[in-house]
């Protein structure tokens, strides 16, 4: 008799996104004759740069050729793809990231969803509060967390790291010792940042306990200041004790593409097992690769011309991100984020719950937001807004926001 993965039935409601899509919907469709401006889902508007465009072109002409056709792409990734990565996301950032070390696959959210599968599910995981909610919900599917809490708006198990306006949005380190610490940064949904100095305290907090740290940096492009890593290994003894995350979704424009990798240090032991022997078992046994097509583009996004092209594209976005955050400041809201992040961390006004101001801003803006507790319970009475927009729209939100 089959039975079912009752870890699943943990899990409260259905996923934020979700809850969002069909909220929108139901108003949508009774208020056919509204404009709805959505700055919530983390989705880009501008089209894939050229040179981008023109790597895919080829790419399919080639799968067109006999003599040029490829089947399955290797387990790790193609070659021509791993190497400009670590040439150009690694090595020129002084970061000793060899190419087979590289992971290729559809995406960053799976690679995060997926990278608890080589670790005990007894051990511990420690999250920023917000967070990223497939960090906890992809531990909570494999049983590595107690059941949730619907007074505290947590899973019993986890540790949770507040991130406050109090603490500038930074964790804290915990009293109790995680074995799996998650960090973001920049950090979605708050758009904050940390200083080397502030990320090689954790990279040395963990080698000190003992505990892997897995760094999901998908938003490193979009960081304008100085003194700020862009990848946990620019701090020392990190090969040693950190994973780390990447994604071509927001830096190039490919959420329609699928692209991401997952970097595993070889030195990167736990109990004398290499991390990136079990990693590379698991991409040979439940692949999640991408298209050779898809990767040539990936190659391109690191051309000379194709870096230009997407940094135009990522300073468009952080235009938009700079017009939210200083129209909302202009206006009397309190807001973060926005300067090295497309996010904007608003504090909700007047008390509201984030669920009654994404109500309101709905019913009386026609701006769609993701309300922060979705993110965990200290996101209550915050809203993420997102800077993925057009300008046009961008723009005509902000109005609305005046109006309200």
């Amino acid at each position: 008799m089959a039975k079912i993965n009752n870890n699943y039935l943990k899990l409260p409601g259905s996923y934020l996104f979700s809850t969002i899509a069909k909220k929108v919907k139901t108003y949508g469709e009774a208020n056919p004759d509204k404009e709805i401006i959505r700055l919530g889902i983390g989705d880009v508007t501008q089209p894939i740069a050229p040179d981008i465009i023109k790597a895919l072109h080829a790419a399919v002409d080639e799968m067109g050729n006999a003599d040029t056709f490829r089947g399955y792409a290797p387990d790790l990734g193609y070659d021509f793809l791993r190497h400009a990565i670590a040439e150009f996301d690694f090595k020129s950032r002084g970061c000793d990231i060899s190419e087979d070390e590289i992971f290729v696959s559809d995406g960053a959210k799976c690679d995060c969803g997926n990278i608890q599968e080589i670790f005990s599910t007894d051990n511990v995981i420690a999250v920023c509060d917000p967070v990223y909610p497939v960090y906890v919900d992809s531990n909570v599917m494999a049983g590595r967390t107690g059941k949730y809490d619907d007074e505290l708006k947590q899973f019993k198990g986890v540790i949770y790291m507040p991130c406050t306006k109090e603490n500038d949005f930074v964790p804290e380190f915990p009293s109790e010792v995680p074995d799996l610490i998650y960090l973001c940064f920049p950090n979605n949904p708050t758009g904050t940042v940390i200083k080397k100095n502030q990320l090689q305290a954790w990279v040395d907090y963990a080698l000190k306990n003992g505990s892997v740290i897995l760094y999901d940096a998908a938003y490193e492009a979009y960081i304008s200041e100085e003194d700020v890593p862009h990848s946990i290994y620019e701090c020392e003894g990190a090969y040693d004790c950190a994973i780390e995350l990447r994604s071509f979704s927001k830096t190039a424009g490919f959420t329609g593409l699928r692209l991401g990798y997952t970097v595993i240090p070889k030195r990167l032991k736990v109990d004398g097992t290499a991390l990136w022997d079990l990693w590379a078992r698991r991409h040979g046994t439940k692949y999640n690769g991408a298209p050779y097509i898809v990767q040539r583009a990936g190659e391109a996004v690191y051309s000379e011309e194709g870096r230009k092209q997407i940094t135009a594209q990522i300073a468009y976005y952080m235009e938009n991100a700079k017009l939210i955050l200083n129209g909302l400041k202009d206006l009397g809201y309190e807001a973060f984020g926005g300067v090295n992040a497309p996010y904007i961390w608003l504090h909700t006004p007047d008390g509201m719950t984030s669920w009654e101001f994404f109500d309101h801003l709905l019913e009386k803006a026609n701006v769609v937001g993701t309300p922060g507790v979705g993110f965990g319970p200290h996101g209550e009475n915050y809203f993420r807004l997102t800077a993925f927009g057009s300008r046009e729209n961008t723009i005509k939100a902000m109005e609305r926001f005046k109006a309200l």
